[in-house]
């Protein structure tokens, strides 16, 4: 029986031998406040890379430190902050792991920051969240230089992938977004720019073969907020200047309005099927996937791959325990956990 949740899959220079991702996933557990990880984050991918998963990317890791979510989250801001991530890296790869960094600005959507920036001074809704300042335009270079200097690092580092974070309401979302994209110079005028400016500096930063992943919220749930057509839009820009995938979630701007997300296994896979067809390149799917069944269906027909997150916080062998479900001959055990596998 031949599985497609579990055939190898190339993307550019990075030969993935099964198509379960492990979507990034904040764990809060910098302890030290200075965004390196630790004996936490080391053994949390480590397992999940015993445990099967083909690509594991790494939680949202923010190139400023004022833009962290929280001051317990990652950080590349530093070279000092190298070593700390390649022990992780060098890791997953001695288990037949193959792992990526999910680089982020949180923007408006900081929780330690008396002042916030973000493209446009509109708070976001709610406590503990602060009013930001609106970036002037030649601060936004800096920023752009941010994410560049952080791509240079997990490149050192020995990352097999980077993915840029354009989702859930943080900053480069905020520049593409016209709930929160007020301005009126370039980069008002052209929602797609900043990241557009980030994607190219990124790029330069990285090996020809080595992929460069986008997450992008396809639909906003806020009344007034953009739909899947603006998403396409943007996916097709960004798509110009170097992206190799998308991997798509929704939300993420602000409270939802009259629009709410669906609350049901599967129900964001038709946006990363509309954007696969739209811009002709492999997607990730997300969204309560968990069930073998449904990952293995979503494979091919709707999804290149599929993103599992709160299933594999709970059960980092996942991937492991979704092949016996299946029925696949070639089941990913670790040799030293076989034996709890044999009738």
């Amino acid at each position: 029986m031949t599985l497609k949740l579990f055939s190898s899959y190339d993307l550019k220079g990075l030969h993935l031998k099964n198509r379960i991702v492990m979507a990034p996933m904040c764990q809060y557990a910098v302890k030290a406040k200075d965004g390196k990880p630790n004996d936490w984050h080391y053994v949390h991918y480590l397992s999940r890379a015993i445990g099967g998963t083909g690509l594991i990317i790494m939680e949202m890791t923010d190139v400023d430190p004022d833009g962290r979510i929280t001051d317990f989250d990652l950080g590349l801001w530093s070279d000092e902050h190298i070593s700390a991530f390649a022990k992780i890296i060098d890791g997953v790869h001695a288990h037949n792991g193959k792992i990526g960094i999910q680089l982020a600005h949180a923007g408006r959507k900081t929780e330690d920051v008396a002042v916030p920036i973000a493209p446009t001074a509109i708070k976001f809704p709610g406590s503990p969240y602060q009013m930001p300042c609106e970036l002037a335009t030649d601060e936004i270079q800096i920023v752009v230089q941010k994410f560049a200097d952080a791509a240079r690092r997990a490149v050192k580092a020995g990352v097999d992938t980077i993915e840029l974070h354009g989702a859930h309401g943080y900053l480069i979302h905020q520049f593409q977004s016209p709930l929160t994209n007020k301005r009126e110079d370039r980069y008002g005028q052209e929602l797609a720019r900043f990241g557009v400016e980030v994607i190219q500096a990124v790029k330069a930063e990285m090996p020809a073969d080595m992929p460069l992943l986008f997450r992008i919220s396809a639909v906003e749930y806020a009344d007034g907020g953009y739909d899947i057509d603006h998403a396409i839009e943007l996916a097709k820009a960004y798509k110009a200047v170097g992206v190799d995938a998308f991997h798509v979630s929704t939300g993420g701007e602000g409270p939802p309005g009259e629009k709410k997300p669906g609350n049901y296994p599967g129900y964001q896979v038709p946006f990363a099927r509309s954007i696969r067809e739209a811009v002709g390149l492999p997607v990730i799917a997300v969204g309560m996937l968990e069930d073998p069944l449904l990952a293995e269906s979503i494979i091919d027909n709707e999804a290149d791959f599929v993103a599992i997150g709160r299933a594999l916080l709970r059960d980092p062998y996942w991937a492991v325990h979704a092949a016996v479900a299946l029925g696949h001959e070639q089941t990913p055990i670790a040799e030293p956990y076989r034996a709890a596998y044999e009738v």
